[in-house]
């Protein structure tokens, strides 16, 4: 019994020794991913910071090659998610012809409170903060001016803030544009039609489809169908592991992954579904005081290209031009991150 007794420890010892060996190894891999990617390029900048923002505490990295380079201001989509997480993997390829700031904004991401859950998101308030970001950077980084970045929300964002303060900004590029949310919305449904044929899942899903109640079952919908016929944003392969990304970001915590994925989504669903979200729509504006460019893909009907390039062709602006990429969604900034930057890297050099 005692010798059964020993050999029992003695396995239980090995076991509890090898775990932790490999709970160590896990973090002392990590820390050195994360001590790599926090390395500072000469002459450049690499920091992250809180800044206050209208009574909240907002999160921002920046990072760049060259103090001295233009800075662009990325705003992510959702709205109410961020993509923090692993977005430097590729904000870091435009770095060379960019100082790259990337913003978690009002209750996303590294910005996520509880406190904040019982505010009310407004057009105003979210296009202040916008302008107070942006007044901040104009400080901290000395520029007269600096580039927006939208992707997705992001881009019924940006482009009403540039509409509202061309003075503030050098040029505005849509990444997967958004015109109007009913309008894109019902294209939506009418393209998911063509998808589903007489499949009963399909239709069954379109059904859940109701323009105007922008729950998180509509948007579980809506998830699932573009999954299930190879539209949804990650159809195409990233081209870098974003395993590995969120695994040695250089910002994130275990804390903040934790926070992140426990953040409470339900004042941004009220802000989809109220008279406040639909202000951002563009329809009726068409005259822009800075250049505009826009990148879309030719396969995105999560925010519909096409209905982007017919809006496209409505506006005004010093210079515009258009980028369809070939075969490519919703995810072009994670998917072709390569091709996506060259078209960035010429738009910097016009």
């Amino acid at each position: 019994m005692k010798k059964l007794l020993r050999i029992l420890l003695k396995t239980f010892t090995v076991i509890l020794i090898s775990i932790l060996s490999i709970v160590a190894l896990f973090f002392l891999v990590r820390f050195i991913g994360q001590q790599v990617n926090k390395i500072t390029p000469e002459g450049g900048i690499n920091e992250s910071m809180y800044v206050e923002i209208n009574g909240t505490q907002q999160w921002i990295s920046i990072y760049g090659q060259d103090k001295n380079n233009p800075v662009l201001l990325y705003l992510h989509g959702g709205p109410g998610s961020s993509s923090s997480a692993y977005d430097y993997a590729f904000t870091r390829q435009w770095a060379d012809e960019y100082t790259v700031v990337t913003w978690d904004q009002r209750n996303c991401g590294k910005s996520y409170s509880e406190d904040q859950n019982d505010t009310e998101l407004t057009y105003d308030l979210m296009m202040s903060d916008g302008v107070e970001i942006t007044n901040y950077l104009r400080d901290y980084l000395g520029k007269e001016k600096i580039t927006l970045l939208g992707h997705s929300w992001g881009t019924y964002l940006g482009s009403n803030l540039v509409l509202e303060y061309p003075e503030l900004y050098e040029c505005y590029i849509g990444v997967g544009q958004l015109v109007d949310m009913d309008l894109n919305e019902e294209a939506f449904r009418e393209v998911a039609m063509t998808w589903v044929g007489n499949d009963t899942d399909g239709l069954a899903l379109i059904d859940q489809l109701t323009i105007g109640d922008y729950s998180q079952d509509y948007y579980a919908a809506r998830n699932q169908l573009m999954q299930m016929y190879g539209y949804d944003m990650f159809a195409d392969e990233t081209d870098y592991n974003m395993l590995a990304a969120e695994y040695f970001n250089p910002y994130y915590s275990l804390a903040d992954f934790w926070n992140v994925l426990n953040s409470d989504w339900s004042v941004y669903e009220e802000f989809l579904n109220s008279d406040e979200f639909d202000r951002f729509s563009l329809i009726d504006e068409t005259e822009y005081q800075v250049p505009v460019f826009y990148i879309l893909g030719d396969r995105d009907y999560q925010t519909n290209y096409l209905i982007a390039q017919d809006y496209f062709a409505t506006i005004d602006a010093p210079y515009q031009d258009i980028f369809i990429m070939e075969d490519t969604r919703h995810g072009l900034l994670e998917t072709k991150s390569d091709e996506f930057s060259e078209i960035l890297h010429r738009i910097a050099q016009l």
